[in-house]
Formats: structure tokens, C-alpha cells, sequence
């Protein structure tokens, strides 16, 4: 893949922050400007043209597997106050509800949201954001759907799990952490098959569960709408706290875990309880992460769509210039250069 405009590149600015533990890399300048009338297209040229760049910034030796970047672009909607595109150390994300709540924390640190509300273009649809009195923000998510519930796959090493797909921004494939149904050991298929609770201290075998449904849904063809890649794998159980309905581990695209509650993973959620008629629009939901942290979401209806929005906390953790010099042998990111 070509290094377009590699040599003119040697500094980005960046504010990081984090959304109940997950963390966000905003860029504010030196990234080329991107072609493109609709965000789209502009996250196409950013694959196409500058996906060094997207490495450079969120893996090693300069970020990690969990980083996740917000490249800041001028607005394509009529009243929106930018655009924004999400990306990981795998690839661009459709959208990212953490993020977002970053990206506000940050504008506002930057003294450039002169309104509490806001409109904010993403590769797929205008989301809505809204600081509140404590300090959170509300993001009023693109429309959220279920592609299909009760679909069954074959694990190899779990033997048959259950989920639904649905989406909340990006394809999700949400299952139990080991529905009660299939939760007892069968020899033939080893321990794994055994009930994880969803803990921290869980986090390694979570993260091998999640990836062999992941495999199993890609091995099996099971796809989301047009034949979308489900790349999100979201396991549930009961919660931990008082105050929450459910906990949930996400694993992102690639190996890394949602430290937050995932905002487009609990969009994707509430589509599904609202689908199955366990929630009702307007009724609030508390979920839990992993980390222990909290969103509260809630549905509204827009014509014929259901609407999530959630809201959450971010905190501002650094301010730096990144720098890329030109003998660095790791200048466009580690794995390009282990390659």
C-alpha cells in the first residue's frame, strides 16, 4: 500500500482522553485533508490513501491495540459542527459512541463548543451529541436494527452458541456468556466450554471465547445486512453493580476489549430487548462493562426507526504532538515494520 504524502509527515497533534475507561485519540491537525463529499467517501481515501497514518497513530511503539483514533474533518451536513472518523489498529469503524463522548469532552477542553448541543457527521449517519449539568454527554445515536435473532453457530470448541445480530452503529453478534441451556461441561468439547463469569480477572479466556465465535460466524458465512462482516462480539450476563441492568464484554475488532460499556455495542443491545419486548421506548438502561463502569441508554422512535442514545463520562488525560521521524524504522506503526 502506498505512503501518499509519507515525507510531509512528521508531526500530529492529539488530545487523549478516556470514556469510562476506554480511551480516544482525537487528532486536531497535521493529517492531509481527506477527498470526499460525504464522510463515506472520505473514510474510503483515509483506508486507501493514508492508512499508514491510522497505524502510526494508535499502534505501537506510539499508541496500542486498545487506542482508538478520531480524525476531526470539516462537517458535510448543513448544521453539523464536524465530521469524524473512527479507526482501530485493525481498521476504520462505522461508529464509535465512546468516542463520540470523547470528542465532545475534548472540543470542550479546546473551548470550541460554544453550544450544549451539537451535530456531528460520521461515515455512517449524523449522530447528535448534548452536555449535560454533571459533566456527561448524551449521544443520540444513527437508528439501531436487529438482523436477525436466535442464530445458532457451531463453536468448535464451545459446540452450538446462540446470539442475535444486530446493529448499533457497527455488526454485532450478541450471545451469553454461556447461555444457562448450554452451560453444562461436556467432555468431548473440554473446559472451555465451561461457564466464564465476567470479571476482569476473566479477560483472557473471555477474550478466547469471543474470538471463536467471531471465526465461527465468519468460518459459517453468517453476515449482518448486505452481507455486512460482524466484527463486534458481545457476551452478557447479570451485572455486578446495584444500580445496572446488565455487564457485558466486548471484544473489539482485532483482540482488544471495550474497557467502557461500548456505545454501539449497548445501542446494539437495547434494539435487540426492545425487539424482543423486554424494553420499552423511553424507559432508561443501565449498562455495565467490564471495568464496572456505566452508560445509560435509552430508544426513541423516529418514524419508522428506533433511536439508542447514551450517555456517559470523559475525562481528558493528555495533550502531545506525536512525531514520525524519517529513519525510524517503526515511523508508520510496529507492524508494518515487523511485516
Amino acid at each position: 500500500m502506498s505512503n501518499y504524502g509519507a515525507d510531509s509527515i512528521d508531526r500530529l497533534s492529539i488530545i487523549d482522553s478516556h470514556t469510562e475507561g476506554e480511551p480516544t485519540r482525537v487528532i486536531l491537525d497535521g493529517w492531509p485533508p481527506l477527498a470526499g463529499a460525504t464522510m463515506a467517501e472520505r473514510q474510503r481515501d483515509l483506508s486507501s490513501r493514508f492508512d499508514h497514518l491510522r497505524r502510526a497513530v494508535v499502534s505501537e511503539p506510539r499508541g496500542s491495540g486498545v487506542a482508538v483514533g478520531a480524525l476531526v474533518t470539516p462537517p458535510v451536513e448543513r448544521g453539523s459542527a464536524c465530521g469524524v472518523i473512527y479507526f482501530n489498529d485493525v481498521g476504520v469503524l462505522g461508529m464509535c459512541g465512546h468516542g463520540t463522548i470523547g470528542l465532545v469532552r475534548t472540543l470542550i477542553h479546546l473551548g470550541r463548543l460554544t453550544e450544549r448541543s451539537l451535530r456531528i457527521d460520521t461515515p455512517v449517519g449524523t449522530v447528535g451529541a448534548e452536555l449535560h449539568d454533571d459533566g456527561s454527554v448524551a449521544v443520540e445515536n444513527v437508528p439501531a436494527s436487529v438482523h436477525a435473532l436466535d442464530v445458532r453457530v457451531r463453536v468448535p470448541t464451545l459446540g452450538w452458541v446462540t446470539g442475535d445480530v444486530a446493529w448499533g452503529g457497527n455488526w454485532f453478534f450478541l450471545a451469553h456468556a454461556m447461555p444457562p441451556d448450554e452451560a453444562r461441561p461436556t467432555a468431548a468439547l473440554g473446559p472451555s466450554r465451561r461457564e466464564i463469569p465476567l470479571t476482569l480477572s476473566q479477560v483472557g479466556p473471555l477474550t478466547e471465547r469471543a474470538a471463536a465465535i467471531r471465526d465461527a460466524l465468519h468460518a459459517d458465512g453468517i453476515r449482518g445486512a448486505n452481507g455486512a462482516i460482524i466484527d463486534h462480539i458481545e457476551l452478557v450476563g447479570p451485572p455486578d453493580r446495584a444500580d445496572a441492568d446488565a455487564r457485558n464484554f466486548v471484544l473489539c475488532p482485532g483482540a482488544a476489549y471495550d474497557r467502557s460499556p461500548c456505545g454501539t455495542g449497548t445501542s446494539a443491545a437495547m434494539a435487540v430487548r426492545h425487539a424482543r419486548g423486554q424494553l420499552a421506548l423511553g424507559a432508561r438502561w443501565r449498562q455495565e462493562s467490564i471495568t464496572g463502569t456505566l452508560f445509560t441508554g435509552w430508544l426513541s422512535a423516529r418514524g419508522d426507526d428506533i433511536v439508542p442514545s447514551i450517555r456517559g463520562h470523559a475525562w481528558i488525560t493528555g495533550e502531545t504532538v506525536l512525531r514520525f521521524e524519517a529513519n525510524d524504522p517503526f515511523r508508520w506503526g510496529m507492524t508494518e515494520a515487523v511485516a
